[in-house]
């Protein structure tokens, strides 16, 4: 018998040869459902299928040498090379599935289209209301919702414009969820009354999405200034060497920041809006900032900063007046007119903005040129952009009439 080294390259050898074929159809069958159907295959029903191939591929070898299954040592590494290379191969599969722009599926070519009871007219147009069928589901790889959420999502309604394919309406409804609760994935399933079946996976990595891309979280201890708040630009004086960053969490009385000790990637949208953070009371706390990948390294060998430095920024008034309306539970949004919207071809005055959806025009580019407070006798296009205030609702309702 062949020493344990010897047994384990054997293993690998045995699991390359048979596990090259168990891969590739993992790998083309994850594709293939990723494609059509939008569904991943469980892990457990890749790994049944790639041992069977396997075996059988390894029974036919042991039928010419016998001798090639060797010990019960090199049968255990073979199986394990097989199961890493077919997983392996189905993730690659399942995304390459999800990337592919899905020019003609199933659902397409049973052309599933809503139920004329369902629409509704409103200002000359088709809404539809849609509403959750069931409870929500949760996505595999991910952890479970709470509860909390997954009611609020059961009981949630949404209206959209009808005038859109099926297929398209999902992905919108899709869209709204994963915006609205921050969801870290979801997928919708919608049948002709609009009755959505949802799957949803929680929010996840909230302090990464505070980070601007392409810098790192760091937390250290530091004598803070009362007010401090996140967003706040400081510069972090230790041992020597100064270095700036902006404030994502601060707080006082030696509690722990945000985040701990760790740098973290931050490869998510800077400008997802985050909840109010209470300002630091003032003296000793745990400071947490944004800092450059190098100078994350260098505060990581750092337990204590020797002095904090607050940058001024200035007081901007139009940064007041967004604060005053975000109190009032206002939120702007800018929007592009598409061609077959409610306002391509007419004038603001004509189509009665403020009064059909309730919100206000603040300014508009046509013709290459931005006109701020436009007024009624204002022409919209095609392809004219539009930055508009208003509620969530409205402001949403206004998006599918127009954009």
């Amino acid at each position: 018998m062949a020493s344990l080294p010897i047994e384990v390259l054997f293993g690998l050898y045995l699991g390359l040869l048979t596990g090259i074929v168990p891969a590739l159809v993992s790998g083309v069958l994850g594709f293939v459902f990723k494609y059509v159907t939008n569904v991943t295959i469980p892990g457990l029903g890749v790994v049944v299928l790639s041992l069977a191939i396997a075996g059988a591929n390894g029974g036919l070898m042991a039928l010419n040498d016998p001798t090639i299954i060797g010990s019960g040592a090199r049968f255990v590494v073979a199986i394990l090379v097989v199961m890493m290379l077919s997983l392996y191969a189905h993730s690659q599969g399942d995304k390459l599935g999800a990337a592919t722009p899905r020019r003609l599926n199933l659902r397409k070519l049973t052309e599933r289209t809503l139920s004329t009871d369902v629409v509704e007219l409103v200002g000359g147009r088709g809404q539809v209301r849609v509403t959750v069928s069931g409870e929500v589901g949760d996505i595999e790889g991910y952890p479970a919702l709470p509860a909390d959420l997954r009611a609020t999502i059961r009981d949630g309604e949404w209206t959209f414009s009808a005038d859109v394919p099926l297929i398209e309406l999902e992905t919108r409804v899709a869209d709204r969820l994963r915006s609205e609760f921050d969801l870290a994935d979801v997928s919708v399933r919608l049948d002709e009354r609009a009755r959505a079946t949802v799957n949803a996976a929680p929010p996840i990595g909230a302090l990464s999405k505070r980070i601007p891309k392409g810098q790192r979280a760091v937390s250290v201890t530091a004598l803070l200034p009362s007010g401090l708040v996140h967003g706040d630009e400081v510069d972090v004086v230790a041992d020597g060497r100064t270095v700036s960053g902006i404030v994502l969490g601060a707080k006082s009385g030696g509690s722990k920041a945000g985040a701990a000790d760790v740098a973290t990637d931050g490869g998510a949208d800077a400008a997802t809006p985050t909840p109010a953070t209470p300002a630091a009371t003032g003296g000793e706390g745990r400071l947490t900032v944004a800092v450059s990948r190098s100078d994350a390294e260098f505060l990581l060998g750092t337990s204590t900063a020797d002095r904090l430095v607050v940058r001024s920024r200035g007081v901007r008034r139009e940064f007041e007046l967004i604060s005053l309306l975000r109190r009032a539970g206002r939120r702007f949004r800018k929007l592009t007119v598409r061609d077959d919207g409610a306002l391509a071809g007419v004038t603001l005055g004509e189509a009665n903005v403020r009064d059909s959806y309730r919100v206000a025009v603040l300014a508009i580019r046509h013709e290459g040129a931005w006109r701020i407070a436009p007024r009624g006798s204002q022409t919209v296009a095609a392809d004219d952009e539009l930055v508009v205030v208003g509620t969530r609702e409205t402001l949403a309702a206004f998006e599918e009439a127009v954009a």
